[in-house]
């Protein structure tokens, strides 16, 4: 309990490091060895953060025991009150068959178990204003300690990958601090206690994207991205104070776990009088404000744009940016505040709503770009998008936990693909064009081998971890809640072949074939290839996380199903709203990969059979039509720079420049020249007519003045003795007078 009640340390020793690396990274510790502190800070808060985790699994494992013993206590309560009204046989069979009802099935199959409220440890005293007490502190739960262990595990590997990855840079120590903070940022944002630090940590987490994406800002496509990726997000920002204002008003507190426990219980008196949900349309217009926040941050329909440009920074940042920081802090934000999307959308009763459509059209919409592009980088970004929208998509038909754990798994293969691109570029002379690559899988059987596991994950292929996930996912929009949403079904289904395609041309491009780059490419060292094989195992594993009880039970281990969702899902909030889980399918897990796979021999033969990459395209005039708009992106690029962006600017410059022609300037320009007339003046009139003629006439006077006495002074003592004498008579007779 200590490491959940003061969770505070794990953001602060981040926060720590990058203050300590910026100081004192080039004077007390050295250049050389700065990374050191860095790896060392994350690594901390990396065993904390499983200390938390520990921590946190054990107290639900003391609730689930506590909980199944109280239960057991009151059905043998009953069984003794009704043997003093039956027999003593048919007590015992009410006894016996009560005990095996309460034999943890909640617990086996994960449906419906009610998991420990969140440790909230908050600080009051600091700042109070019109009557509100505003509070700082941590909210600790499954949903926190599952992001903790995938920030901090993808950010170590990231810290370790960049020592190498950009060793030598001319901005390394400012590298190393940034990365620190975004880390701290991150950790500040999932653990806020209120929406308050939420807005800090978001906005914190974009301020440290917009360093990042702009590292090497001395070329302008760069520092175009970092701005691109800084003002978009801005767009969506509105959105989440919005949404915030509303939550506040209708609530009257900025508490998480508050507005959570109250959605709930209103939820809970509407099921059971049959009425509506007295917040239901305050919680709608919530909810239709965060998502524009959400549009934003994770790259969704149509706010993806800036995605695809922020791999303008160095690739470790791409990593950490699309696997464990930025882009899942929106997809994070719905799964904290569920019951007001939940509500707010009507996703228990409706058969689709705007956060699942958003979501399934940005999956299918990133899917299709990721096609067109040439540079790996940007195919892992739309690839990102495009698994961006699955989660959100999840979330809008109520597949809670299928979107989270498909943010823990695609964390993993996510950025072992971005970090092998980084090391398959690494080796390739600095190019990302994977049309200057190929057959690099003779030069880096590591690189390669780990690239291939991590993409099979991602196609969802059996027994890989993104198949657990994706089939929990299609799962959802097949049968979540009380209707199922085919038009999300649908998307998911097709983004299913599309992804497992265009991964396959990744593939074949970059390491088969023979290469047809500059010099001669190598294996990475090892501080790159350790963290791809530790990602790459990780893509392996991960779906044992949530396993269903179907799959673990001809073992013996149906305990150890549904992990996720009984460690990790904050059951609390979500049985409160009415939040169902469907049972697994066979059949459409089969379908999912059978799509998989075709997506897979499909893309391969064509390739084979060296149609080449726009054979297609030049034999059919619609294939070119559809791939020239791919390739533009959907002209979404060119209607918000061109034409929106182009519309407002155009005639506010056009403004401006007159305002300044014809109106600032005139105005300084009069105001000169008003200055210098009147200068003028002063120095005609005033100067020279008045005080210079004023001066020249008093040194005349004096002059004539003197030139009269000086006629007096003729030498004779009687003329002296005359003017003695009539001054003296004058003087007398003005005293004779006066007196």
């Amino acid at each position: 309990m200590w490491f959940l009640e003061n969770a505070f340390l794990i953001p602060l020793i981040p926060a720590v490091s990058f203050v300590v690396i910026l100081l004192f990274g080039r004077t007390v510790i050295g250049v050389e060895r700065v990374q050191k502190v860095g790896i060392a800070a994350v690594g901390i808060v990396w065993i904390f953060s499983m200390i938390a985790a520990v921590a946190w699994i054990t107290q639900v494992e003391d609730g689930a025991s506590s909980s199944k013993s109280n239960d057991a206590e009151h059905a043998l309560v009953e069984v003794n009150e009704g043997l003093s009204a039956s027999s003593s046989s048919a007590g015992l069979d009410g006894e016996l068959h009560l005990a095996a009802e309460d034999d943890g099935h909640a617990e086996d199959d994960g449906h419906g178990a009610a998991g420990p409220e969140p440790v909230i440890s908050t600080f009051t005293g600091w700042w109070s204003t019109g009557g509100v007490d505003f509070a700082v502190g941590t909210l600790v739960d499954g949903q926190t300690v599952l992001l903790l262990v995938v920030v901090t595990s993808i950010s170590l590997l990231v810290h370790i990958y960049s020592s190498e990855y950009v060793k030598g840079d001319r901005r390394f120590v400012h590298y190393f601090a940034f990365l620190s903070l975004f880390t701290a940022a991150m950790l500040f944002f999932v653990m806020a206690q209120n929406l308050i630090q939420m807005i800090v940590g978001w906005e914190l987490v974009g301020v440290c994207s917009f360093v990042l994406i702009g590292h090497w800002w001395e070329e302008r496509p760069n520092s175009d991205a970092a701005v691109k990726a800084f003002l978009t997000n801005r767009v969506g920002d509105i959105g989440l104070i919005v949404g915030v204002i509303i939550l506040f008003g209708t609530f009257g507190t900025f508490g998480i776990h508050d507005i959570n426990v109250k959605i709930g219980e209103a939820s809970r008196v509407a099921s059971e009088t049959g009425t509506v949900n007295p917040y239901h349309f305050a919680l709608l217009m919530a909810s239709i404000a965060l998502m524009a926040a959400v549009c934003s941050k994770s790259g969704q329909f149509p706010l993806h744009t800036w995605l695809p440009d922020a791999m303008a920074g160095p690739t470790p940042v791409s990593a950490l940016i699309h696997a464990a920081t930025m882009v899942v802090a929106g997809v994070f934000m719905i799964g904290r505040l569920y019951p007001v999307f939940y509500e707010g959308f009507s996703i228990g009763t409706s058969s689709i709503n705007l956060m699942a459509f958003i979501g399934g059209f940005t999956a299918l919409v990133g899917a299709g770009l990721a096609f067109a592009q040439w540079d790996i980088k940007k195919v892992l970004a739309y690839s990102t998008v495009s698994q961006l929208g699955y989660m959100v998509m999840a979330l809008g038909v109520g597949a809670w936990t299928a979107a989270m754990f498909h943010l823990f798994t695609h964390a993993f293969f996510k950025a072992c693909l971005f970090l092998g691109a980084g090391s398959v570029s690494h080796a390739a002379h600095h190019t990302f064009d994977i049309r200057e690559m190929g057959g690099l899988r003779k030069y880096m059987p590591h690189t390669y081998k780990t690239f291939v596991i991590a993409t099979l994950a991602l196609a969802g292929i059996f027994p890989f971890a993104g198949f657990w996930s994706k089939d929990e996912i299609l799962l959802g929009a097949l049968a979540g809640q009380e209707n199922a949403y085919p038009l999300m079904l649908i998307f998911g289904c097709v983004v299913a072949l599309l992804t497992a395609a265009y991964m396959t041309r990744v593939i074949w491009y970059t390491f088969w074939g023979e290469y047809r780059g500059l010099g001669h490419p190598h294996e990475s060292p090892k501080v790159m290839t350790v963290p791809l094989w530790i990602l790459a195992g990780m893509a392996v594993v991960a779906g044992v996380f949530n396993l269903p009880t179907g799959v673990l039970s001809p073992f013996g281990l149906e305990g150890f199903a549904h992990r996720v969702q009984t460690y990790f899902e904050p059951s609390h909030y979500l049985n409160a709203i009415g939040l169902s889980h469907p049972d697994p399918s066979l059949v459409l897990a089969l379908v999912g990969l059978a799509l998989a796979l075709a997506g897979i021999a499909i893309t391969f033969m064509y390739f084979w059979r060296n149609a080449g990459p726009h054979g297609l395209t030049e034999r059919n005039r619609y294939a070119k039509a559809g791939y020239t708009f791919l390739e533009n992106k959907y002209y979404l690029d060119h209607l918000y720079t061109d034409i929106v962006v182009g519309s407002i600017k155009a005639p506010i410059a056009r403004a401006a420049n007159w305002v300044n022609d014809n109106v600032i300037d005139k105005v300084v320009n009069t105001a000169g020249e008003s200055a210098r007339d009147g200068g003028k003046w002063v120095y005609r009139w005033i100067d020279q007519g008045t005080i210079d003629n004023t001066v020249n006439a008093l040194g005349t006077g004096a002059d004539a003045g003197g030139q009269g006495l000086r006629v007096m002074q003729t030498g004779k003592v009687q003329n002296y003795g005359s003017l003695l004498f009539g001054t003296a008579a004058v003087v007398a007779i003005v005293f004779v007078i006066v007196l």
